[in-house]
């Protein structure tokens, strides 16, 4: 019996860094639209008017499982913890700023350029996987407060997401329970990506190779980040 476990945690923690580079290709594809609507669901937010609870939950469940920028900064910051309370708290402090930011930024208009809160974003993801790998133990020889860390970088995440939703005018009936919806949706669809996420870490770290292929996985997450920097800074730059 102990073999086949050995065996199976061998053959899931070699799919694990096949994963994340997979993610990452993903999220390369899909840059230009790190926090954007896809263009039927944007056609639907134009049309429709008054509440319409159930599709604004399902608008922001789809959204959160298919951020990518989302997922890794979550993947990056549940990556070293092993106790569902400390799990717990990291992801209620991303979700209670990425949702702050999200209903207020709607609901009172802030017009912030998107490239440059995307590149925030990167730099979010660039920050936690450099927090893994501990440099900034090795280059400040102290460590930041990982979770104030996390709720500012969720502020970033749901303004994120506030600059796009209010590119396609969102009908003012029923604003408020549409948003609300929407972010209660995104609570589900963070719930269902971060139980996946600790679904296969559970595995992989189980394995005597977590340790050999964790600089690994946080070197390619680290260069998402860098690359959604560079790629929403050079947006910025032809658009001025």
């Amino acid at each position: 019996m102990n073999s086949v476990r050995t065996d199976g945690a061998t053959r899931v923690y070699r799919i694990v860094p096949v994963l994340l580079v997979a993610l990452c290709l993903c999220f390369f594809a899909d840059l230009a639209a790190a926090h954007n609507v896809t263009e039927g669901d944007a056609g639907y937010i134009q049309e429709i008017w008054g509440v319409k609870l159930i599709p604004f939950a399902y608008l922001g469940a789809k959204h959160m499982v298919t951020g990518y920028d989302h997922i890794l900064f979550l993947f990056g910051v549940v990556f070293f913890l092993y106790r569902m309370q400390h799990v717990a708290i990291y992801v209620s402090l991303f979700a209670i700023g990425h949702s702050t930011t999200m209903l207020l930024g709607v609901w009172f208009g802030w017009n912030v350029n998107a490239y440059l809160i995307d590149a925030i974003i990167g730099l979010s993801v660039v920050y936690k996987a450099l927090d893994n790998l501990g440099a900034f133990q090795r280059w400040l020889g102290f460590q930041p407060n990982t979770k104030l860390a996390t709720l500012i970088f969720g502020f970033f995440h749901g303004l994120g997401l506030a600059t796009k939703i209010l590119d396609y005018d969102i009908a003012p009936d029923g604003l408020l329970p549409n948003l609300l919806a929407f972010n209660v949706g995104v609570e589900i669809g963070q719930i269902l990506a971060l139980s996946l996420i600790l679904i296969v870490m559970g595995y992989w770290r189980r394995s005597a190779s977590f340790w050999r292929h964790a600089y690994t996985a946080n070197v390619a997450m680290m260069t998402a980040g860098f690359v959604l920097m560079g790629y929403q800074l050079t947006g910025y730059a032809l658009s001025l």
